[in-house]
């Protein structure tokens, strides 16, 4: 509708707002463009010709207009830019629940050729079982969508049984009864847990940042000399006792066993979870009266926190170099060990289990 000059008529505001309820809601944007164009319409409220609120605004006549009308559509809130809803998906629930399927059950070698999925191979079985062509970038931003990332794997030996881990964990609380009935009562007990890591000439690899595009090098010696640190950790004390030793033998452990006694607290018993290696189960062992030890199920590491301390040890401490002497290592080694100790909120962090600690 136009009038007689041939200029459309202005579009009333709506009457359920006023100009100080505008300039209140003015004063709590965060939105800066919002802001500016609610005090534009606020002064149209208080009786401003549109050319004014277009000079408040800095726009055009038709851009208030604009403002008006989404105004009077969505109020405050239909004054916010949106950002635009860009081309639908590629991908429909369907095409995402084989992925999830695909992912969950992993690669058969014999059959999709690869032993992890790479985002081309994906890609690839998106082609052949729904003829959908997917690029990696979009795939990639719908695997993160879903949940999905690229992480480490943890090694799993072929031998494990099944229900060892959850069986150990749900029995694990009597075991500390039956340790605790043969002690004085009132005795605190400690929970630890022992293991070796081998560190030599040849050392890991890790990741590192670096440009996409160019292929990181790092260090990597060939020789084989060697040490092993014996490690034990205390998480809920953040205590660790270690040694540094050429060999694992039955000697090397009773040096090690010695080592934890020193550091239980006085008066208290240490319940020392470890592997079931030759050398830590042998009754040649010279156990310290302040240490039982309990074995953890063959095949099943998952189950030792220290494992976990030598992955971090190795991820930043001790790859990555090249050692020129078995002196070398040993010092290393030692260095690193000293680093850890002197970090007991570390061993806490990434040595807790709820099946060992929790009651």
């Amino acid at each position: 509708m136009a009038n007689g000059l041939g200029f459309a008529m202005a579009i009333a505001l709506r009457t359920d707002f006023d100009a100080t309820a505008v300039r209140s809601a003015a004063r709590l944007s965060k939105d800066g463009a919002q802001t500016r164009r609610l005090l534009a319409l606020a002064a149209i409220y208080e009786g401003s010709s549109r050319t004014e609120a277009a000079r408040i605004g800095g726009v055009t006549l038709q851009i208030v207009r604009d403002w008006v009308m989404k105004f009077n559509a969505s109020g405050p809130g239909g004054l916010i830019d949106r950002k635009a809803p860009g081309p639908p998906s590629l991908l429909q629930a369907a095409h995402r629940t084989a992925l999830v399927e695909a992912i969950e059950r992993g690669p058969i070698p014999a059959v999709h050729g690869v032993v992890r999925w790479r985002i081309v191979d994906l890609a690839q079985m998106l082609w052949d079982d729904f003829s959908l062509s997917v690029s990696r970038p979009t795939l990639s931003r719908e695997l993160r969508a879903l949940g999905y990332r690229k992480l480490s794997a943890r090694p799993k030996h072929h031998a494990q049984d099944p229900d060892a881990i959850e069986a150990f964990k749900k029995g694990f609380a009597a075991k500390l009864d039956k340790v605790g009935a043969s002690l004085p009562r009132g005795t605190p007990i400690e929970v630890w847990f022992q293991d070796e890591a081998r560190i030599g000439q040849k050392t890991k690899i890790t990741r590192r940042w670096a440009k996409r595009g160019t292929r990181p090098s790092a260090p990597h010696d060939q020789r084989t000399t060697s040490a092993y640190i014996f490690g034990a950790i205390c998480p809920q004390e953040g205590k660790a006792a270690g040694l540094v030793l050429p060999f694992c033998n039955t000697d090397t452990m009773n040096l090690h066993l010695a080592e934890i006694a020193l550091h239980v607290a006085p008066g208290a018993h240490a319940v020392l979870l470890m592997d079931q290696a030759g050398w830590h189960l042998t009754p040649k062992l010279a156990l310290p009266a302040n240490i039982s030890i309990i074995a953890i199920p063959s095949k099943c590491p998952e189950l030792n926190p220290q494992e976990n301390i030598w992955q971090f040890m190795r991820d930043n401490w001790l790859s990555n170099r090249v050692f020129g002497s078995y002196d070398e290592i040993v010092d290393h080694c030692c260095g690193a060990w000293n680093k850890l100790v002197e970090q007991p909120w570390r061993i806490t962090s990434i040595g807790m289990r709820k099946w060992a600690q929790g009651f």
